[in-house]
């Protein structure tokens, strides 16, 4: 009966410190285990980018799930390494690998949404997955396809959480990538980007997105302001950098 009643405390422990961990992250890591030894590498690369460094994460995930292809965490990290090199590619101008990335992403955040229906990080990643399909697809015959899966995709994680920020950054875009004629809304896109902040300020790539929502509506000293706020939590972000840059124009 001890044993048992030790191993219960444990759990609610590491229950609560995984609930924790998961509000104070930053943009990226929030299904990671706490113990996951992959969660700070995944976290320097998504602030990087580094491309070498995404190779061998995805070389670690992928002979990890080849051991255990239930990992709905690993499934989860491998679908955020392919973003990353998806925006690898897009930085580099080559679309096609760009679209070899997404493809392989939505795969992996499928499965890991398959495992683990309760994930909104998840249902957040496939939802912004599929919205970068539909840009990489040209969006004429990808938009009608993956518009909904997407719109689904953003209901379900906000059901699952509507404290996480993540969901509202994800819901956020949806508003300011879509076209009006499919729900796209700046001022509502503003909206969600700053609940989002509110809840974690340390998204440095919700500011980002926040700036470029601003700079749609004209807003250039908001704009200005929101993109500082990137800067000073991630210098060596590029994204950040180009949008600075083009904000001065």
């Amino acid at each position: 009966m001890l044993i048992e009643r030790l191993a219960r405390v444990r759990f609610a422990f590491l229950l609560m410190v995984s609930l924790v961990m998961g509000m104070m992250s930053s943009d990226f890591v929030a299904v990671a285990q706490v113990d996951d030894p992959l969660a700070a590498p995944l976290e320097s690369a998504r602030r990087k980018r580094d491309p070498g460094q995404l190779e061998s994460l995805r070389t670690q995930l992928e002979q990890r799930l080849s051991q255990n292809p239930n990992d709905a965490v690993g499934q989860y990290e491998l679908a955020t390494v392919e973003s990353f090199l998806a925006d690898v590619a897009e930085m580099r101008k080559d679309k096609k690998a760009a679209a070899t990335a997404v493809d392989k992403a939505i795969e992996a955040a499928q499965r890991s949404v398959q495992l683990n229906d309760k994930s909104a990080d998840a249902h957040s990643l496939l939802a912004d997955l599929y919205g970068r399909k539909i840009g990489l697809s040209g969006g004429m015959f990808a938009g009608p396809r993956f518009g909904p899966k997407a719109n689904e995709e953003n209901k379900r994680a906000m059901a699952l959480d509507d404290k996480n920020p993540r969901v509202w950054a994800s819901t956020g875009r949806k508003y300011l990538m879509s076209p009006k004629a499919f729900g796209g809304d700046t001022s509502k896109a503003i909206e969600c980007f700053k609940k989002s902040l509110t809840l974690d300020p340390n998204q440095d790539e919700t500011w980002v997105w926040l700036a470029k929502a601003y700079d749609k509506q004209s807003d250039k000293a908001n704009a200005r302001e929101a993109i500082q706020h990137a800067l000073q939590l991630n210098p060596r972000s590029q994204w950040a950098q180009e949008t600075s840059k083009s904000l001065e124009k």
